[in-house]
């Protein structure tokens, strides 16, 4: 997931400071959530367990909420813009964003702002595991917007310009 990070990275870096802060921002969140995941089970109800997680639900938040009135925006005005048949591919990829968009809010809501038992902690170590597979398939329809709403109108412009 982290490598993943990475090559979008690569790829959309500079582009936009807005994607720039968004990838950063997915980053950090990959690195909360590997944090959880490799806490052993004898430790799972250790002190600071449930800070981790609220730092990871906190970065769920910001990253989900960024997506839908930053990001998801930008590239909707971008497909306006050209007109070359990004709205349609858009309408087609948001609602499956909008399904992990789904489990992540569950997932934030398990924590509830109030202090969790060993069994409400056992309960979130082992939905953490569907919440790293959705946030991937996350990234991965993110990636393919960013790519084919975004890049392909940075190339329409420098080659126009």
């Amino acid at each position: 997931m982290l490598e993943n990070c990475h090559n979008a990275k690569e790829r959309w870096g500079g582009v936009s400071d807005l994607i720039d802060r968004w990838l950063k921002s997915r980053q950090q969140l990959i690195v909360h959530y590997c944090e959880l995941s490799g806490i052993e089970e004898a430790s799972r109800t250790g002190p600071g367990v449930q800070e981790k997680f609220e730092q990871l639900c906190e970065g769920l938040l910001d990253y989900v909420s960024a997506g839908h009135f930053e990001i998801y925006e930008q590239l909707i005005r971008e497909a306006k813009e050209f007109d070359d048949g990004g709205l349609e591919l858009a309408a087609k990829i948001y609602p499956r964003i909008e399904q992990t968009t789904g489990v992540a809010l569950n997932f934030n809501d398990r924590l509830d702002g109030g202090s969790l038992a060993s069994g409400d902690l056992a309960v979130l170590f082992d939905e953490l595991s569907k919440l790293g597979e959705n946030l991937e398939t996350r990234f991965e329809l993110e990636d393919f917007l960013i790519e084919h709403l975004h890049n392909v109108h940075a190339e329409k412009v420098m080659s126009s310009a």
